[in-house]
């Protein structure tokens, strides 16, 4: 059993809702339906997000605030609090499997 502090519990239930109004048209239970082997799981994440493996959270946000390729930028429309709510919300299912 994992325990998870309710501060980070309101971050990834912020985070849900972020990622269901502006992620999921995309990741969808955290598949790609643009590219499909870039997903949201763990592996995948590890493989082509920069540093990943050494700083999970801090990688998410730098590619939720830039963008890359097909995935927009989203510096400029969500706040800080809001990417790092998502990216919690990420790694957790990322974690958790999806």
């Amino acid at each position: 059993m994992t325990f998870i502090s309710p501060a980070l519990a309101a971050e990834i239930s912020n985070g849900a809702k972020i990622f269901e109004a502006n992620c999921a048209s995309c990741h969808i239970g955290g598949g790609n339906i643009l590219i499909s082997q870039k997903t949201l799981k763990k592996e995948a994440l590890s493989k082509y997000l920069e540093n990943y493996d050494s700083d999970s959270i801090e990688a998410i946000i730098h590619q939720v605030q830039n963008g890359k390729n097909a995935m927009p930028a989203f510096k400029g429309k969500l706040s800080s609090e809001e990417i790092l709510e998502v990216a919690a919300y990420v790694f957790q299912n990322a974690e958790q499997g999806w």
